[in-house]
């Protein structure tokens, strides 16, 4: 195999699922059409942002969930598009560390606001009447800020690291994006102090937030003790929307394959949690929650009224 020195890989080359062109042509049509639907997030952006009645924790949480998803979508899924409807995407060096940091950037914030998410619910449904001082705005100001900064600290140690190692080609990154995986087996250096940093960091994001989501469960076996039926049907609701989301996050996330898999089910792994999750989370907090229904009538009915007068 013919080797570059560092100096001269400039830019990396996609290939995407070069081996399958005709399923190239299907997939992208598919991906544009889960791109057009995630946009739905903004949706949940501008009716929190408007709506005074949902400005409460619960909601400014899932604002920035909905911030955090469109944002991933709009990293990863332009370049995609690209990548599906070309036989060869090119990607500068810098524009692969761009994607990459911010791929970790979103993807760790995420991570940590899913977990904060979970302790939320778990003190509103078992804590109701402290719930108010034990989820204050200082608590909520303080979990936002950590979630968001543990995502720019993860994605800047990781990113900062992997394109500090010496590229010495082919510089084909067997991949969908710059995901870190598929960019390491360019690498023509030693990175076991690298792994092991990776897997402690990996275990430390999902495991620590995954915690958090067991405390759901004790919220489940609390609904039984509430007194109102119509208030346990209400918090069974919302604890199963955000386990679903949280499992189905946390899973994909977690077992990525490992190099021994077929760079297909690679591609198809990282799909899962990288695309799906950001098109479920709309339907799952939003569709099948009553307060964001009636709050997005409102505001339908507030811009009728407007054309009216």
């Amino acid at each position: 195999m013919k080797r570059q020195n560092q100096s001269s890989v400039v830019e990396f080359i996609l290939l995407g699922f070069s081996n399958f062109p005709e399923l190239q042509e299907q997939l992208f049509g598919v991906f544009l059409i889960v791109y057009l639907v995630t946009i739905g997030n903004a949706i949940i952006i501008v009716i929190i942002s408007l709506e005074q009645s949902l400005h409460v924790s619960t909601y400014l949480f899932l604002l920035n969930l909905s911030v955090v998803d469109v944002s991933f979508s709009a990293v990863i899924m332009p370049e995609m598009l690209v990548v599906l409807s070309t036989e060869e995407a090119t990607m500068t060096f810098a524009g692969c560390f761009a994607q990459m940091y911010f791929i970790l950037f979103f993807g760790g914030t995420e991570c940590f606001l899913l977990g904060a998410m979970t302790y939320d619910r778990f003190a509103a449904i078992c804590h109701p009447l402290s719930y108010p001082m034990i989820m204050n705005k200082s608590v909520f100001m303080k979990l936002v800020i950590y979630s968001w900064i543990s995502g720019i600290m993860v994605a800047t140690v990781q990113t900062t690291w992997v394109f500090s190692f010496p590229f010495c080609g082919p510089s084909e990154i067997n991949h969908l994006f710059s995901e870190t995986p598929p960019v390491l087996e360019l690498v023509c250096a030693d990175i076991f102090l690298f792994e092991i940093y990776a897997f402690t960091g990996t275990v430390l994001i999902i495991t620590v937030p995954f915690l958090l989501i067991l405390l759901s469960y004790i919220i489940l076996f609390a609904i039984r003790k509430m007194p109102s039926t119509t208030g346990r049907q209400k918090a069974f609701s919302t604890c199963a929307s955000y386990l679903t989301s949280d499992i189905f996050f946390y899973g994909t996330a977690s077992i990525t394959p490992k190099c021994g898999y077929a760079p297909e089910t690679k591609k198809l792994m990282s799909l899962s949690y990288s695309l799906l999750t950001p098109l479920l989370n709309p339907l799952i907090y939003s569709l099948r929650n009553s307060e964001m229904k009636r709050a997005l009538m409102k505001l339908w009915q507030r811009k009728v009224d407007l054309h009216t007068f």
